[in-house]
C-alpha cells in the first residue's frame, strides 16, 4: 500500500511516500513565515506533490495522505498551533487538503505522528506502551498505548512541554509557567542565556550563534559552545536534564509505560550520553522498583513524523 506522510513544522515541512514499510520518495519545503493558512495549505499540498515526483509516481498511484501538524487535532480540525500562521484558530485543515489532492487525508498532531513511526519502524518497535519525547526548539510528546497512538478525549494528550515540572516555575513559550518547555526547549533556554548575559554573566552560545550564521540557538550552537567549556550553557543543560527526568518519571508513574524513546535536535547532537543522563534524572523518581520501563534513542531521524503520518494515512485510505 502507498500513502503518503507530511510533517508540518514552524520552520520546514518534510513529505515521503511509503510503500507498505519503504521509503521511496522523500521532499522538503519552507513553511511559510507569515500570510496565513491558504499559503501553509498551498505549500503543504506543493510538498505531497513533490516527495510524489521523487518517487516518480502520481496521487492515483497512491490511496491516502497522512499530515503531522502541530496543535490540537479533532477529527479533520486542527488550532491552537501559534508557530504556523493561520493555525491558532481551528480550522477544517483536512477538508482543504482533500480538495487540493483530491486523496482522503488522516490529520494527527505531529509530535503523536513522531512517536507512530518510532513505534511501528524505530526505536519502539515491539512494546505496547511508549512515550515518545522530542527536545528541541521545544519539547513535544507523543503517546501509544496498547498499540495505537493516544490523542485523548479532545485531542489534546501527550503535550508534554505543558506537563508543570515545577509549579510557578519559569514562564513558559504558551504564557503558562512551570512546564517541561520552560526547561528544556532550545528557545526558552536561548531566552535564559539572553536574560543571564544581560545580568553579567559570561557564554560564548551567541558568539557561536554568529560564527554558524544562525538566527537562533540551534541545538548543533548549544553543542559548540558545550564542547568550548561554556558554563552557563552546561547548567542550562544541567536544568533541562532535570526537568526531563521529573517530567518522564511522572508520565511512566501514570501511565505504567514498558518504554521511553528520546529523540529531537537537541537529543540527536548530544547523543547517547544526553539519554543516558536523562534516564537517570528520571529513576529516582520512579515509583515501581526496580523500574520496569527502558529508554532508547529515537532511530528515524526527520522523518519520523512523516512516516509515522503516511503510517496512520491506511486507516482512511
Amino acid at each position: 500500500m502507498r500513502t503518503i506522510g507530511i510533517d508540518l513544522g514552524g520552520t520546514n515541512a518534510s513529505a515521503v511516500v511509503l510503500d507498505d514499510e519503504r521509503t521511496i520518495g522523500h521532499a522538503k519545503r519552507k513553511t511559510p513565515a507569515d500570510g496565513g493558512r491558504d499559503d501553509v495549505v498551498a505549500m503543504l499540498a506543493k510538498v505531497a506533490r513533490d516527495a510524489l515526483d521523487d518517487a516518480d509516481l502520481d496521487a492515483t498511484e497512491t490511496v491516502a495522505v497522512g499530515v503531522g501538524t502541530p496543535g490540537i487535532v479533532v477529527g479533520s480540525t486542527v488550532g491552537n498551533a501559534s508557530n504556523v500562521p493561520g493555525f491558532d484558530e481551528r480550522f477544517d485543515l483536512g477538508a482543504a487538503l482533500e480538495e487540493a489532492l483530491e486523496l482522503p487525508i488522516r490529520l494527527v498532531n505531529d509530535v503523536t505522528a513522531a512517536a507512530v513511526g518510532e513505534h511501528r519502524l524505530g526505536g519502539g518497535v515491539g512494546v505496547d506502551d511508549l512515550l515518545a519525547v522530542f527536545v528541541g526548539t521545544g519539547v513535544g510528546g507523543g503517546l501509544v498505548l496498547r498499540g495505537e497512538p493516544y490523542e485523548g478525549a479532545h485531542g489534546g494528550a501527550g503535550e508534554f512541554g505543558h506537563l508543570v515540572i515545577r509549579p510557578g516555575g519559569a514562564a513558559c513559550p504558551g504564557g503558562r509557567r512551570g512546564g517541561g518547555a520552560a526547561y528544556a526547549g532550545g528557545r526558552a533556554m536561548e531566552q535564559a542565556a539572553e536574560r543571564a548575559r544581560v545580568a553579567g554573566t559570561p557564554t560564548v552560545l551567541f558568539e557561536v550563534m554568529e560564527e554558524k550564521g544562525k538566527q537562533r540557538a540551534t541545538s548543533g550552537v548549544f553543542k559548540t559552545a558545550l564542547e568550548r567549556g561554556d558554563e552557563l550553557v552546561a547548567d542550562l543543560i544541567d536544568d533541562a536534564i532535570e526537568a526531563l527526568g521529573a517530567g518522564i518519571a511522572s508520565a511512566v508513574n501514570l501511565l505504567d509505560l514498558d518504554l521511553v524513546v528520546i529523540g529531537g535536535g537537541l537529543a540527536d547532537k548530544l547523543g547517547a550520553q544526553f539519554l543516558d543522563r536523562v534516564d537517570a534524572a528520571a529513576r529516582p523518581h520512579l515509583f515501581r522498583s526496580p523500574p520496569a520501563v527502558e529508554f532508547v534513542a529515537a532511530t528515524l531521524g526527520d522523518d519520523g513524523g512523516a512516516v509515522g503520518a503516511a503510517l496512520l494515512a491506511r486507516e482512511v485510505a
